[in-house]
């Protein structure tokens, strides 16, 4: 069995990392670092997972626990990876990283939008960005990659093959996502509590979401050129789901636009358009590594409307580090994957 070592395994991510690497059948937990669940057995912090893991016991950081281990997951806070990068990467073991930290190519970038200097900028272009259905022969050449965020993943799914046809514009793009709770993590926070977000919806980080140069960066890469969108996330009264809908300017028919995602995803195992006239919904993918897809006329002339729906947990964070890291070590893509979605 191939060891892992999970680096951030009490919070929500690491948990449905946890959950999901049970199924796999070539890989192993053998160390799961957990700060908050240090001392406590995975059942005691994830009772979900008591069953599947009886005698992992969350550990205290200590990099002499990564001996032995054939390769290493860190679902940790957009900093940590920066500040234990000695420890984690000079055993030369694949990493896949789960945070923020070397997912833009520009420290200046990260510390415009995250209010911090990069500490390791001499690190950023050691890591692959990872979305495997853009660079799965990157992925594959790289030991280290850097899993997409959950808004980035959705939004690049569904406009950067429509701009690398040249089916659409490249200004005007409005981006208009929601998502779950769970995407703000695990922490006591008096924003996410019950009563403060119960029975109502409302967008946050307005004008200035940690994900915008995220998704820019990548479809400036398609384009070529540097691409500017309004973006604008919701939080939702849900566990998990995410759900993003996004206004294009049309380059082409609308007909156009349905036979590029056609073509482009055909033959991907994780990514579907949906029927012609059928929505994107959050239960469609609940649960699973999977991500839907659809375009819409607009009712104004020269528009289009194009709708992706995901799980923020799994294809937005855990899951997709997992396709990335069976992509990384030559493992069939799906390994772990496989399950369909929850409903209801």
């Amino acid at each position: 069995m191939i060891r892992v070592a999970l680096l951030g395994a009490s919070g929500y991510v690491g948990g449905e990392l946890l959950r999901i690497l049970h199924a796999h059948p070539e890989m192993e937990v053998r160390t799961a670092f957990g700060a908050s669940g240090a001392g406590k057995r995975v059942g005691d912090v994830h009772p979900h997972l008591g069953l599947a893991y009886p005698d992992l016991v969350h550990a205290a950081w200590d990099p002499a626990l990564l001996a032995g281990s054939d390769l290493i997951f860190a679902a940790l806070p957009h900093g940590e990876t920066q500040r234990l990068a000695d420890d984690l990467l000079s055993p030369g073991i694949p990493i896949v990283d789960l945070g923020a930290d070397f997912r833009l190519d520009s420290a200046a970038d990260f510390e415009a939008w995250y209010g911090e200097p990069h500490q390791r900028p001499d690190l950023l272009g050691s890591f692959t960005y990872g979305l495997p259905e853009f660079y799965r022969d990157r992925i594959k050449a790289s030991k280290r990659v850097a899993a997409a965020g959950c808004y980035p993943t959705a939004a690049n799914l569904a406009l950067k093959p429509l701009i690398d046809a040249g089916v659409i514009e490249t200004i005007g793009i409005i981006v208009d996502a929601a998502s779950g709770v769970s995407g703000a993590g695990r922490s006591i926070k008096e924003a996410n509590l019950f009563p403060e977000i119960a029975e109502g919806v409302a967008p946050y980080a307005v004008g200035h979401h940690r994900h915008m140069p995220e998704i820019e960066q990548e479809l400036g890469m398609a384009a070529g050129l540097p691409v500017t969108v309004s973006f604008t996330p919701h939080l939702v009264p849900m566990n998990r789901g995410e759900l993003v809908t996004m206004i294009v300017e049309i380059a082409a028919p609308l007909a156009a636009l349905r036979t590029c995602l056609a073509e482009r995803y055909v033959i991907e195992p994780f990514v579907h358009l949906l029927p012609d006239g059928v929505a994107p919904a959050t239960r469609m993918v609940r649960g699973s590594n999977h991500a839907v897809v659809n375009v819409f006329a607009d009712r104004v002339p020269g528009r289009a409307i194009v709708v992706v729906a995901i799980d923020n947990l799994v294809k937005g964070s855990s899951g997709q580090a997992l396709q990335n890291m069976n992509v990384m070590l030559g493992l069939p893509e799906t390994a772990g994957l496989r399950q369909a979605p929850l409903f209801p």
